[in-house]
């Protein structure tokens, strides 16, 4: 069962939780409220003190209450252990309904109502499936994927559209129902098939001497239907062609049976039936232009029919491409949760997926990934936190539809994902040991650090196995899995002292540094200021050349990180200036205060306006919000230019809505969204290797950008073909 523990879930708490029971499986959905520590920052009272040797700020760990929401499956065999569960650990005296949806609803009423004392409330199938795919379509942006056959990459996914209307959805269950979705609430029944899931079953028990079915799939899997099914080149030889058709095309199921050897083997004989199960797709091309619908529709199967996905390229022949959900089993449990949750209004929130407690997706071959059951039933499991603030597109993303954040997908890049995979365990064992060393005091930080150390070390093998396991596989979601699950074993934020020491040591060279800029004459300065930025993006811990080097030489300082950099940077300061600056920024410490904040500050003195964004959460050394506020506040009190500027609401300090070493651009906080169009913004800088090269590098903006960072990763360096500190200095005009 679930480990509740792990969760830390706070049972004296109220909890909405519905239950979707179906023919074979129980899909148990439920609201938690999760304690969880978070990392706090705050300036320390230093009136009429000596600050000179103080800390720059106080750090404090704090339990913080977070929504998170839960999807279990339990095959129904085990449905009374699954009532267990509710029962002993989610019913409370404020509980007097369940939520059920699906045929078990009506099948298990009468268990439901007597094992938990509760009324079941029976909810619309159709209604809460759609609820459901509009919500995971709108909270997880590697949720679509498509099948290509005969590819080293199983899956293919797809870029979620801002606007998911209309769409089919092509609901494959006992039978098939096709839906036709218009709107949030406007959808209609457009046509269907009694040719389904029990379609497949009932055929397979009577022909073989399973009626299980897994078994039938695994048969059906292994099975090569040409040796059952007439092809269209088996019918007209080589004439098809002529024709304008694809040999392979079936021109008849079953066509082979009477005339072939009698004596079919169980897995000839089960996989044509995967293939008369989905028939009903050949209606979908049509539907598809008759209601003028793109050539994109969503196909769900229930979670056994796995296998059954990879026939269906067979059907399309190129005409529509088929396209599927990671998490098609969970829809109508999660609708159904949205439905009884409308006082709450889950959809006024956004929700991301918490990959250290979500299963993967499996492939679609048991010989690679065998269906694995525990003994208590439960083999599939989602998590979903809800975020903190509201996420949407950057406004000045050129075309949203077409984003893709991540420049290097390893899905498909063998030799890539080889190597990062690869670098990620050999530094897991220092990113433990750091983990473990920011919590000094606390008794069980080791024992804590080596859970986490292997909970991550099990997700790097399931990706080397299964790179598509939770969507595309990119150097953002290994960096982001590893956030997770650090936040999961309570280390909110390992570089906390780090962060706070070298910000304390970067504002102490922050007014000599400003004073050897202005000694510059314009275009001296200018070369300056971008060498200054980018030496500053040396002093990443999130890269091993660098932290290698700030172990071993703790006086490597800023003047040394410029005698790194390989190449020789350029101005984008030409020109007049512009109306407001919107900067991504990177580090803590020499990066922030020493390289962005006297960019900054020439900007400001320009007559542009500067929007700062920094993560909302840590990450590695990353600056966050809280930390900025602080940092800022102290440069102030330093400089008049700053100050002035902050006064007069010219510098804003905002947060993006991240707790990732990369950025999303279609994920960002909507307050930032917002001043981003007040402000009328033309220019946007992204800094460091994370945001600007392994996300963003390709990202095409409506104005001018300016992408920079120093490259400290030899293999990429290699891969690039530079050296290692080589600079990246990309400054792009859009097309008028």
């Amino acid at each position: 069962m679930p480990n509740l523990d792990k969760w830390g879930i706070s049972l004296n708490l109220s909890f909405i939780f519905f239950l979707l029971t179906g023919g074979s499986l129980t899909k148990l959905a439920y609201y938690s409220t999760v304690q969880h520590k978070v990392a706090r920052v705050r300036s320390f009272d230093h009136s009429g003190k000596d600050i000179e040797n103080e800390p720059l700020y106080e750090i404090s760990v704090q339990e913080e209450i977070t929504a998170r929401l839960h999807f279990i499956k339990f095959e129904n065999t085990y449905i009374e252990t699954c009532l267990d569960f509710i029962k002993d650990h989610l019913v409370n005296t404020e509980t007097k309904v369940i939520k059920a949806t699906g045929g078990g609803a009506y099948k298990f009423k009468d268990l439901i109502e007597k094992k938990l004392g509760l009324k079941v409330d029976k909810e619309d199938v159709m209604t809460c499936l759609i609820k459901g795919c509009n919500f995971v379509l709108r909270n997880i942006p590697h949720e679509v994927f498509a099948y290509q056959k005969d590819s080293d990459t199983e899956f293919r996914f797809q870029t979620n559209h801002p606007n998911i209307f209309p769409y089919l959805l092509v609901n494959i269950g006992s039978g098939v129902s096709i839906v036709k979705v218009e709107t949030e609430d406007k959808f209609e029944w457009i046509g269907g098939s009694s040719i389904g899931g029990g379609t497949f079953w009932g055929l397979g028990a009577l022909l073989t001497k399973t009626k299980k079915f897994d078994e039938l799939l695994q048969l059906a899997s292994k099975g090569q239907h040409t040796n059952v099914d007439m092809l269209v080149k088996d019918v007209y030889g080589g004439a098809y062609q002529t024709l304008g058709l694809s040999g392979n095309l079936i021109a008849s199921s079953f066509g082979k049976s009477t005339t072939a050897d009698k004596d079919f083997s169980l897995e000839k004989q089960s996989s044509p039936k995967a293939h008369l199960m989905v028939v009903t797709g050949r209606l979908i091309p049509a539907l598809l232009q008759f209601y003028r619908i793109d050539d994109t529709f969503f196909f769900f199967f229930s979670p056994h029919l796995r296998t059954i996905q990879l026939q269906c390229f067979i059907l399309w022949q190129g005409e529509v491409q088929a396209l599927f959900l990671r998490h098609e089993g969970y829809l109508g449990a999660i609708g159904a949760f949205l439905k009884g949750a409308e006082q709450d209004n889950p959809n006024q929130y956004s929700w991301g997926e918490n990959y250290a407690g979500s299963s993967g997706l499996m492939s679609t071959s048991p010989d690679v990934y065998p269906m694995q059951r525990t003994r208590s039933g439960t083999f599939d499991m989602l998590e979903m936190d809800r975020l903190e603030r509201p996420l949407v597109n950057l406004p000045l993303l050129k075309d949203p539809s077409t984003y893709i954040p991540d420049t290097v997908d390893l899905t498909d890049d063998a030799m890539a994902r080889k190597y990062w995979l690869t670098c990620f365990e050999e530094a897991l064992d220092g990113v433990a040991k750091r983990a473990a060393a920011s919590q000094p005091d606390s008794i069980d930080a080791l024992q804590r650090a080596e859970k986490f150390r292997q909970k991550y070390w099990n997700k790097l093998q399931t990706l080397r196995q299964q790179p598509f396991a939770y969507g595309t596989l990119t150097v953002r979601s290994l960096l982001d899995t590893r956030e997770h699950c650090l936040n999961e074993f309570n280390f909110p934020d390992p570089y906390s002292k780090v962060k706070q020491k070298e910000n304390g040591i970067a504002l102490k060279c922050f007014q000599s540094v400003i004073e050897s800029l202005d000694s510059l004459g314009w275009e001296e300065r200018q070369f300056a200021l971008v060498k200054g930025l980018l030496a500053g993006n040396v002093f990443d811990w999130g890269a091993k050349a660098v932290s290698d080097v700030l172990e071993s030489e703790p006086q490597f300082g800023f003047e040394e990180a410029k005698s790194k950099l390989q190449g020789r940077g350029s101005s984008a300061a030409e020109g007049p200036p512009h109306k407001c600056a919107l900067i991504f920024a990177d580090n803590s410490g020499i990066d922030i205060i020493l390289g962005v904040f006297p960019f900054v500050r020439e900007l400001l003195s320009r007559g542009t306006e500067v929007i700062l964004a920094c993560n909302s959460g840590p990450a590695l050394n990353d600056v966050t919000y809280s930390e900025s506020l602080i940092v800022t506040e102290r440069i102030a009190a330093m400089d008049p230019v700053i100050q002035s500027a902050l006064r007069e609401e010219k510098l804003l300090l905002v947060q993006t809505g991240s707790s990732s070493p990369c950025l999303d651009l279609s994920r960002l906080d909507k307050g930032l969204a917002v001043l981003v169009r007040e402000r009328k913004t033309d220019l946007v800088i992204i800094e460091g290797m994370g945001r600007a090269i392994h996300t963003n590098y390709y990202a095409a903006l409506k104005c001018e950008s300016l992408k920079l960072a120093v490259i400290k990763n030899s293999w990429l360096a290699d891969r690039l073909g530079g050296k290692i500190f080589s600079v990246i200095f990309k400054y792009e005009v859009p097309c008028k």
